[in-house]
């Protein structure tokens, strides 16, 4: 663009149209632009009549589960991944084709030769599902884009209104979700405020939705298999399984049909192994597979039940504490060591025989890191815990006494919700908090590194024309 500004004419006549207009355009129109005079669609306008907007609250970790469920069970020839970076663009892809879902994604680093031969895919039928970052999304018009899944909430509101109009296109009907984790509940209000319309909740399908979808699609194909014939060296195993089995024929049918749609049954759980516990936002069902979750501070949870007394009172929920009520200990093993904040959890977890619950606020810097314990730690405990090990160093933890003691003004102060390191250059860091804006690890994915990339293992679920995927999304 500066190379084409550079060869104009001074006298001219510009121009600029964007569909969003954040801080960088605005630089842009400033520069290139002389007194020009803004036109904008009104804002309570801006969304398409025809697209129907929801949204679901769903923790990082479960993301991938719930977009394999969404895109499983909908009616859409085509969907949209909308993503915020290019990794997570591939990650998500590749996740989803695991689950046997067309998928591929697209982002700016793609080349254009292959971003075009990826929208004539979607365009002809032979890929379902395409995920995408803003950038390498805009102008795609497709007109078998049925369904707008946001999987990450774009950083700007009005990016939110972009990503919808590729659906809903040409007069046809749209569906669009948005995941937000229990703590965008003001995002969700952005957009609103932005777009003048209020989102509706919705239920994530379920396992037993999945099933009943593929076995629905399954038994709509038997007349017509039934029509061509040579069923004969079927009934003859059939009967004769029934017969060794001591079963009926319609049991043995319905056997057959749950194999068929990847239902392997109830997961049994092994002796001793403890029920999965969940976060306080969380609803899990009995299988231990994410089902639903509400907002940070909502005082009734997904059933209608009343949670009574302080908040985290409930047994196995979240705790939460006021901030800088904790005690900051300093343990040896930061950046270099390659730790993870789940790692840290679970070692001093597991040492001091402590809930993870109390432990808040972690800052991860390149040599050693800091983390915030809200419940006395006996001797014994610290004793235990100076000795736990990450890749074969000692965590040696101690109370932290460097500069300001904790994370107050004296080490730099709190910046948008996350800690950050102040004078000592050792404590450049990306935040690990419930907060922030740089990298960001909160208590909804600490779990990433235990569980593989996506946590979630839940299932790939279905209605009526959902793209393939076995029932597990294993």
């Amino acid at each position: 663009m500066e190379t084409i500004a550079a060869t104009i004419p001074v006298e001219r006549r510009t121009a600029l149209f964007s569909a969003t207009m954040p801080p960088a355009i605005q630089a842009v129109a400033r520069q290139h632009l002389d007194d020009p005079v803004r036109v904008e669609v009104a804002r309570q306008s801006s969304t398409v009549d025809t697209v129907h907007q929801t949204y679901a609250v769903v923790p990082f970790r479960h993301k991938i589960g719930a977009a394999a469920r969404v895109l499983a069970v909908t009616e859409a020839e085509a969907a949209l991944v909308f993503v915020r970076t290019k990794s997570t663009a591939e990650d998500v892809a590749i996740e989803l084709a695991g689950r046997g879902i067309q998928a591929a994604a697209i982002s700016g680093d793609v080349p254009q030769r292959e971003r075009e031969r990826l929208v004539e895919r979607l365009r002809a039928g032979t890929l379902d599902v395409l995920v995408a970052t803003d950038v390498a999304a805009r102008g795609l018009d497709v007109d078998r884009i049925g369904l707008v899944v946001n999987f990450d909430v774009p950083r700007e509101a009005e990016a939110y209104v972009h990503r919808i109009g590729r659906t809903g296109r040409a007069g046809r009907h749209g569906e669009a979700i948005t995941f937000l984790t229990p703590k965008e509940k003001g995002k969700l209000r952005q957009i609103e405020r932005l777009t003048g319309t209020r989102l509706e909740e919705t239920t994530l399908p379920s396992p037993a939705d999945v099933s009943e979808h593929r076995a629905g699609k399954l038994l709509d194909r038997a007349a017509a298999r039934r029509e061509r014939g040579r069923l004969e060296m079927y009934a003859q195993l059939v009967a004769a399984k029934s017969e060794e089995l001591g079963i009926d024929a319609d049991e043995l049918a319905a056997t057959l049909l749950a194999l068929a749609v990847g239902d392997e049954g109830p997961r049994r759980r092994e002796d001793g192994e403890r029920p999965r516990r969940s976060n306080r936002e969380e609803h899990l069902d009995d299988d231990g597979t994410f089902v639903s979750a509400s907002f940070e501070g909502d005082r009734r949870n997904r059933r209608g039940d009343r949670i009574e007394g302080k908040p985290g009172a409930s047994r196995g929920g979240r705790r939460y504490h006021d901030e800088g009520s904790g005690t900051v200990y300093r343990i040896e093993v930061g950046h270099r060591d390659r730790v993870l904040p789940g790692a840290i959890v679970g070692a001093l977890a597991n040492e001091g025989a402590i809930s993870g619950s109390d432990i808040g606020k972690i800052d991860i810097l390149q040599s050693f890191s800091l983390v915030e314990i809200h419940t006395p730690l006996s001797e014994e405990q610290l004793e235990r815990m100076r000795h736990a090990t990450f890749a074969g160093r000692e965590l040696r933890i101690r109370v932290d006494e460097g500069p300001g003691s904790g994370w107050d003004e004296g080490r730099g102060g709190r910046s948008g919700g996350g800690f950050r390191g102040g004078r000592n250059n050792d404590r450049r860091s990306a935040r690990y908090d419930r907060g922030g804006s740089q990298r960001r690890y909160d208590r909804d994915d600490r779990n990433h590194d235990r569980n593989g990339r996506w946590g979630n293992r839940g299932w790939n679920n279905g209605r009526k024309g959902g793209f393939r995927g076995n029932r597990d999304g294993r």
